[in-house]
């Protein structure tokens, strides 16, 4: 019979909330990967090293958590399933921040909707019944007590109209200041009207001297994550620089305890993962966990050592690769080499190589033409298959812009084709030119329409951290077509290699005045609106047409996927013919 004291006691401790779980494990618990979206499908089974991140997003005594990361650790799926739970568990205005448009519809379409959808708790959460007044978009969701929004980085007005108590923002290091200064500062100021505000910031960081996650990190609490060594017991970070392998034998790679210098397997790794714990440097700072991770710890079979030790062979030679593997791999930033070239190093750089005859190790030509009113600069870069670029010349076609025969010796110089090492003759396989003056831009479009199954592309340059080369969002006024090319990646990249002497072989036939401009700008850091900016800056008195025609030449290979095996066949063809494929007819009724 029960009592009137259990009765009571039973309400009370109905009135009593069950205890909360903690982020991680209402993740474990609730969460699903759907196939198409991970490797291994099913509910959601963190990292030892996730857990921490987990809970000290889910935790409402830290108002800021920062994560400078490499790829390969699951970020992404750890930052979906963090809106998960705060859309089940806490409804609230949510705003995730990307760099771009083309970015936030991915994330939306590859990450949340698949996720949501396979996780039964949070399945109608972001369901597309447009009941609610029709309000509900791809990148906009509403939901009881809340909301959700994607946003792009790029475009200021997204960030005005939004007042957010979570703030996500992912790939921090490739967004932009605008004309309206940073659009992180911005996002930021719109959580501001809530005391109980969260911002969970990550990126993989680019270059050191620029990187918004390492700023955010270093105003943090600064936590590493440690592993003790199966040797000796002492927690140490796994760093790059303790990662050893025999020569020539990356699969041998193995990780030297700093403490005992003990050589460990990677088969320990597992074991030491999951016994591996965060420490904060700095334990003062409250309020804002910051975690820097590499992808060292990660448990993905390609990121094994003896993997990443290969990758880093591969890629050390090359600045370009280089820095890809420090940001992605080492979640570091890359420190900028090469601020401003020698031309006096590289005129004496310069090699028995030319149009001449063109070495047997080039199978395909690319031309970067850049356009001034009195003439048109071109310069021939060839490239080899493993990514090695050779300055086969540089030429001058004098006339006014505006004038039909400066135009027709252009379409006469791109259709010239030159002697190979092979015993065939090699032509030209793409064309950027410069259409990025608003003067001449009418004429360049002109030109390159008519040309465009050659690849003979109207480009215009444009500043910042963008992709080499990309097609521009809308035509012209005229209906042409622009590419717009990345100049400060692109610029990044020459100096890099030019500087390092890697990957860029240098005519002997080269004019000194060539070697002059291309060492005509300088890599510089500036504060605009507050931020700092690295970006290329003339030196004065210089002038840079080689340099924009290099840059160009490396844009327009990006256009190109070469099939080397064909190109070195094509190329060995005594009779010189370069042969290129019949047009396929699809119905015999063309042929009547």
């Amino acid at each position: 019979m029960t009592t009137i004291d259990e009765v009571a006691s039973n309400a009370l401790r109905a009135l009593i909330p069950p205890p909360r779980l903690q982020l991680s494990q209402w993740i474990e618990a609730n969460v699903c990967l759907p196939e198409g979206v991970s490797a291994q499908p099913g509910p959601v089974t963190l990292w030892p090293f996730q857990r921490e991140i987990a809970d000290a997003i889910g935790d409402p005594a830290l108002e800021r958590v920062t994560l400078v990361k490499p790829v390969r650790v699951g970020f992404t799926t750890l930052l979906t399933s963090a809106v998960a739970s705060f859309v089940a568990n806490e409804p609230a205005p949510i705003l995730c921040l990307l760099p771009a448009e083309a970015d936030c519809r991915d994330y939306v379409v590859s990450d949340v909707e698949p996720i949501f959808a396979a996780s039964s708790t949070v399945a109608k959460a972001l369901s597309d019944d447009r009941e609610d007044g029709d309000r509900n978009t791809l990148l906009s969701r509403r939901f009881p007590g809340g909301s959700l929004k994607v946003v792009a980085a790029k475009a200021p007005r997204n960030l005005r109209r939004h007042n957010v108590r979570v703030l996500f923002i992912d790939e921090a290091d490739g967004m932009e200041s605008t004309a309206e200064g940073s659009p992180i500062l911005l996002a930021e100021r719109r959580t501001l009207s809530f005391p109980d505000r969260k911002i969970v910031l990550g990126s993989t960081p680019v270059h050191d001297e620029t990187s918004h996650v390492l700023r955010a990190y270093a105003q943090s609490d600064a936590r590493v994550f440690e592993v003790p060594c199966p040797c000796c017991g002492v927690f140490s970070e796994i760093q790059w620089d303790a990662i050893i392998w025999d020569e020539g034998k990356p699969e041998t790679a193995r990780w030297k305890c700093p403490e005992c210098r003990e050589e460990v397997p990677e088969r320990h790794k597992p074991a030491m993962v999951a016994e591996g714990q965060w420490r904060a440097t700095r334990p003062e700072v409250q309020g804002h966990a910051g975690f820097r991770l590499n992808a060292l710890v990660s448990l993905h079979i390609n990121a094994s050592w003896s993997r990443l030790a290969a990758e880093f062979i591969g890629a050390k030679d090359d600045p370009s690769t280089l820095q890809t593997f420090v940001n992605t791999i080492l979640g570091q930033g890359w420190r900028g080499e090469g601020e401003e070239l020698d031309e006096d190093g590289l005129a004496g750089r310069g090699e028995a190589v030319g149009l001449a005859e063109v070495p047997e190790g080039v199978l395909t030509v690319t031309v970067g033409c850049d356009v001034q009113h009195d003439r048109l600069e071109v310069t021939y870069v060839g490239w080899q298959e493993d990514g090695t670029a050779v300055v086969l010349g540089h030429t001058v076609i004098w006339g006014q812009w505006d004038e039909d025969a400066t135009w027709t010796d252009l379409d006469t110089l791109l259709k010239e084709t030159f002697p190979h090492a092979l015993g065939g003759r090699i032509g030209i396989e793409a064309v950027a030119i410069d259409a990025g003056d608003g003067t001449t831009m009418h004429r360049v479009t002109a030109f390159c329409q008519p040309r465009t199954r050659r690849k003979v592309m109207a480009i215009k340059g444009a500043p910042g951290n963008r992709p080499m080369i990309e097609r521009a969002s809308s035509k012209t006024k005229t209906g042409a077509r622009l590419w717009i090319v990345g100049v400060d990646t692109l610029k990044t990249l020459i100096f890099g290699r030019l500087s390092r002497g890697a990957s860029i072989r240098l005519s002997e036939d080269l004019p000194r005045v060539w070697h002059e401009q291309v060492a005509s700008e300088r890599a510089v850091l500036r504060y605009r609106k507050g931020q700092p900016v690295r970006s290329f800056e003339r030196i004065p008195g210089r002038r840079a047409e080689a340099l924009d025609c290099l840059v160009y030449a490396f844009a327009a290979r990006q256009m190109l996927h070469p099939d080397w095996d064909a190109k070195r066949r094509e190329l060995a063809n005594p009779a010189g013919a370069i042969t290129r494929p019949s047009p396929v007819l699809q119905s015999n009724w063309m042929r009547r």
